[in-house]
């Protein structure tokens, strides 16, 4: 009767609920928008309430469109957007505020605090992460001073944290569990990615009381019933949640890159490169992040990770802020044309600058102007921006791992912009892997959940059910490849400069 693996996808957009079988088929989806909640420039926020709601809606339409029971579903697997940030009432199960975004600068004045007072190495060593917004920590630092209220109950065990994957979890086992997994609590900035504890120096650093906080578990572990799931079938009982990892750690399982040196680039909401390095790289160099990739059945696996913050955001922008299409898709028209950038470089800092440079402060810029400019270059640089910045990633993870990095598996829903594959190719001088299934954040989650309950029997066979759609090599020579960087790191530097 079990022949299905329920994947939750909560992403930075949008969450979807995606059916699997046995073969990581998609069977069903189902997928809603996310409202973007600004407030002020530089906060994102998400309404945590809706998520949980778009949640079970997409849930009870993919049971619906695959005339499928709870009865013949194996497990759950949740997969998230990572350090975005809520807290909420321990008995009502009712968020205090809004979901801070990890994208979200609000609690910058904190992080440049704690930059001030010298605290960089310190959390570094013991996180493997640089100060910085962009984490969980400073951001309940943040909740807890700016709501009403919020300090005196969390010290009084009244409130709970959580990543968007402990609050789902608590919503669908009706506020029976509080957990995460070793991948989510890896994010957070005040989690001891060696020790494998909450670190009590650095929650009395962020003035954190520590019963606000989930357990940590592996990412197969049974974390109990998705008993509020039973308004749509009452068997939803006896399903258990059998997966919980990080959106971009999920992403890299589901490319298979399970050996030492794999590397895999996901371009969604933003662009992440990880590569498997198996042991743990303490303090890492040029502005990369050492993280936990997954924790299975007791035992832990590593990786590098590069980060950059405005990738699909930017045609995001393109779309709703400047007006040049309806439609995300009617980008393509813009790559139609002959030099579609024109020699436009747009330095897409809208939230600042990730990996290598991690500057919160700097800001978006557009470089290359003539009167002979289109809203078509404009659109092109943009897109071309994403592989820029992903260069810059690639270029430090090579110095970092000691490693020259042949492939790269591409995922996310950018990489089905051929366009942008060949010029990130051409860019990189590596070959791209792209999937037949794009959906590998939710794969990796599924395969993970898979494992768990049967549904699958070895790494082996997931490997086998990996099947690659489509392979970019680099047709452009290194005269040009010199060329086009050396322009984008001219206005990247002047885009450092303007603050």
């Amino acid at each position: 009767m079990k022949k299905y693996i329920l994947t939750i996808d909560q992403g930075t957009t949008s969450t979807r609920s995606i059916l699997f079988d046995k073969k990581s088929n998609i069977v069903s989806i189902s997928q809603m928008e996310i409202e973007q909640i600004c407030p002020n420039d530089g906060w994102v926020e998400h309404n945590p309430v809706e998520i949980w709601i778009k949640t079970c809606q997409t849930i009870e339409n993919v049971l619906k469109q695959a005339k499928v029971s709870a009865k013949e579903i194996a497990g759950i697997a949740i997969t998230n957007q990572r350090e975005t940030t809520i807290l909420w009432d321990k008995e009502t199960g009712t968020p205090i505020y809004n979901a801070v975004v990890w994208q979200s600068r609000q609690s910058q004045e904190i992080c440049d605090e704690l930059i001030e007072k010298g605290y960089e190495d310190l959390i570094l060593t013991k996180t493997g992460l640089v100060i910085n917004a962009y984490f969980s920590g400073s951001k309940i630092t943040w909740l807890l001073n700016n709501v009403d209220g919020a300090y005196e109950k969390a010290v009084n065990g009244k409130i709970k944290f959580g990543t968007i994957d402990s609050y789902l979890l608590w919503k669908l086992t009706n506020g029976t569990v509080h957990a995460t997994d070793y991948t989510n609590a890896s994010r957070t900035m005040i989690y001891n990615i060696y020790d494998l504890c909450w670190d009590d120096e650095l929650l009395k650093l962020l003035n954190i009381p520590k019963c606000i906080l989930p357990e940590v578990r592996d990412s197969n572990a049974v974390f109990g019933y998705a008993t509020a799931l039973c308004d749509i079938d009452e068997d939803f009982k006896n399903v258990p949640i059998a997966s919980i990892i990080g959106d971009q750690q999920a992403s890299l399982f589901g490319q298979c890159c399970f050996d030492k040196g794999d590397v895999k680039n996901t371009y969604g909401t933003g662009c992440f490169m990880l590569m498997n390095t198996k042991d743990p790289i303490k303090n890492p160099t040029h502005g990369l992040l050492s993280t936990i990739a997954w924790g299975l059945d007791g035992k832990l696996e590593y990786a590098l990770e590069g980060s950059v913050f405005i990738a699909g955001a930017g045609v995001q922008w393109l779309r709703d802020k400047m007006e040049f299409f309806e439609e995300s898709k009617d980008c393509e028209k813009s790559l139609k044309i002959k030099n579609p950038s024109g020699g436009v470089y747009i330095v897409p800092a809208f939230v600042g600058l990730g990996t290598p440079y991690w500057d919160s402060d700097a800001r978006g810029a557009i470089f290359g102007i003539t009167r002979t400019t289109t809203k078509h270059n404009i659109t092109a640089a943009t897109i071309e921006s994403i592989a820029y910045q992903t260069k810059d990633v690639l270029d430090v993870m090579e110095k970092c791992g000691n490693i020259k990095i042949k492939s790269i598996g591409v995922d996310g829903g950018a990489c089905v912009n051929s366009y942008l594959m060949q010029f990130q190719a051409d860019l990189l001088n590596v070959t791209l892997k792209r999937p037949i299934c794009k959906e590998t954040t939710a794969l990796g989650a599924t395969y993970i959940c898979g494992l768990k309950v049967g549904l699958f029997e070895s790494k082996e066979e997931v490997k086998n059910l990996h099947l690659i759609d489509s392979i970019f090599t680099s047709s452009m020579d290194e005269v040009q490849r010199e060329k086009l960087v050396s322009g984008w790191k001219k206005a990247v530097n002047a885009t450092l400069q303007y603050k």
